[in-house]
């Protein structure tokens, strides 16, 4: 019941904000998963939900496939890493690594607004990816096969960086690479680690459901306080994690 609660506060959190993994990982862990089966279960769990998040922006997409094309790639490749980070990580390492990770993700979480209001006030079009945005792509895909919560907060950034167009537009370049890095890990996931099948199925199927609803709950809820609640808690999560 914990689980499925959590997938579906996380889908719903996933469809308004971001950032449902800082309620679905903490959750595996809090009823006697490993850290790092924890991680890896919720990796597989959520990346169901991407399939929808980019299919909902393939509108958006058209017209950017010279920067699909190369950035896709990797993505791909970068998960990849990610993936490769976790078979070589000690139970001990990762344990230690992840409440620091939590509080990255918060801190990037929180820094949503300011980082859409900037990217939504720039404007034009650059198609062709440099190499600055390749090689940030692909630390930010490592990161996302890694551990990935708050992963589309951190593509988004570095896509306002390198690339001058509207925020619907990167939004959907973000969604589409979400999907890439997500599948990529899970599937890596599924072949070379243990995963947690039945946990993952629980969370899985409960965070499509709140996702139908997520975007409805969203419009009688300000962003302010939906994020602040989300950010609070992934704190009062990491604290948890330092001392448990």
């Amino acid at each position: 019941m914990l689980l499925a609660l959590a997938g579906f506060v996380a889908g719903a959190i996933n469809a308004a904000a971001g950032g449902g993994s800082l309620v679905t990982f903490p959750a595996l862990v809090a009823i006697g998963y490993p850290a790092l089966i924890a991680n890896v279960t919720n990796n597989v769990a959520v990346s169901p939900g991407y399939i929808t998040g980019a299919w909902g922006y393939r509108r958006e997409l058209r017209g950017q496939r010279r920067r699909i094309a190369a950035l896709a790639v990797v993505s791909a490749l970068g998960s990849i890493a990610g993936v490769g980070l976790i078979l070589i990580s000690s139970q001990g390492a990762f344990e230690g690594i992840v409440p620091f990770l939590v509080l990255a993700a918060c801190a990037l979480l929180a820094a949503q607004p300011v980082i859409g209001r900037w990217v939504g006030e720039r404007a034009g079009t650059h198609e062709r990816p440099g190499i600055g945005s390749l090689v940030g792509q692909t630390l930010a895909a490592v990161y996302g096969g890694y551990f990935g919560a708050a992963l589309g907060v951190a593509v988004l950034a570095l896509l306002g960086v390198f690339f001058d167009d509207t925020l619907q537009r990167l939004n959907a370049l973000k969604a589409l690479l979400q999907l890439v890095i997500g599948v990529t890990a899970a599937l890596g996931f599924a072949l070379l680690t243990p995963v947690a099948w039945g946990a993952a199925a629980i969370v899985g199927a409960a965070s499509l459901a709140g996702g139908l609803v997520g975007a409805r709950l969203a419009r009688r809820v300000s962003d302010r306080m939906l994020r602040g609640a989300i950010v609070a808690y992934g704190v009062a999560a990491s604290v948890w994690l330092f001392l448990r």
